[in-house]
């Protein structure tokens, strides 16, 4: 069951003056005259997405854009909240405007093996879509969310009018099948220390640091693990002996670079 932070469905309401989606919250005790304006800014149109780095929607014309606007339905999502799960049909993909997204696949004793992370500017759930699949994957957010919904219809629309969204697409699953092939081979030829300094720096790269280099991603010590491919006391003992060796502090959750070339080093970089 999604867990919305607002539990009553979304009007979607197309304004005349403006020609896109605005988006008004249907809430107990929600006043519109008072209220919908400041929640408006919660549900930016896709061209602001577009400007704020959704790149997969730069080749999009302003009529494109305003159908895409038209069609999507965006959410307030709670961390913890399970957007789709895996093995079920899912009639559309997901463009994240905020929060973290972990997508992960479930094996036999119930443990989750997380496939990688979605943040602001991500899409997910396309593949299936795409290969008329069910999810290979469960999506669930891992702090509070905005999601905007956009239905598969809108998304073949797209690739058959629109060579260079196609072109896009395409390059960005590439690219996923690539990082595929690179955690597949890590797994077979690395130590899990090598695997867990390697998975910091991809956090990094992906997620950046801080004003203190402290990762912008915090994660449980079992999410971690479960990304390195190895038992959570795995990685609790190899991030006390990283902390011995000045290459990381510890924060509670959070986990603070000290030493980038010495995890680069440790990951066999």
């Amino acid at each position: 069951m999604n867990h919305c932070l607002y539990p009553q469905p979304i009007l979607l309401y197309l304004s005349a003056e403006t020609d896109f989606c605005q988006f008004f919250l249907l809430v107990r005790g929600f006043d519109a005259k008072k209220e919908g304006m400041k929640n408006l800014q919660i549900f930016p149109t896709c061209e602001e997405c577009t400007a704020k780095g959704h790149p997969i929607f730069k080749d999009l014309s302003p009529d494109e854009l305003n159908s895409l606007n038209f069609d999507k339905v965006c959410s307030l999502y709670k961390r913890g909240s399970v957007i789709y799960h895996e093995g079920n049909r899912i009639n559309g993909y997901y463009c994240v405007n905020s929060g973290i997204v972990k997508m992960y696949k479930t094996g036999i004793d119930g443990k989750e093996q997380i496939i990688r992370f979605a943040k602001k500017g991500d899409i997910m759930g396309y593949r299936s879509v795409l290969s008329k699949e069910l999810a290979c994957t469960t999506a669930k957010t891992i702090e509070d969310a905005v999601l905007c919904f956009i239905p598969s219809d809108s998304l073949f629309d797209l690739i058959k009018t629109n060579s260079d969204f196609a072109m896009s697409l395409m390059q960005l699953t590439c690219k996923e099948l690539g990082e595929a092939n690179n955690y597949i081979t890590d797994i077979a030829q690395k130590t899990v220390r090598e695997r867990l300094a390697e998975i910091l720096l991809l956090l990094k790269d992906k997620f950046d640091l801080d004003e203190n280099q402290v990762l912008k991603i915090s994660l449980t010590r079992e999410e971690l693990a479960n990304l390195v491919g190895t038992a959570t006391e795995s990685v609790i003992r190899l991030l006390s002996e990283f902390k011995s060796d000045h290459l990381i502090e510890l924060q509670g959750r959070k986990i603070k670079i000290i030493n980038l070339t010495g995890l680069h080093k440790v990951a066999n970089l």
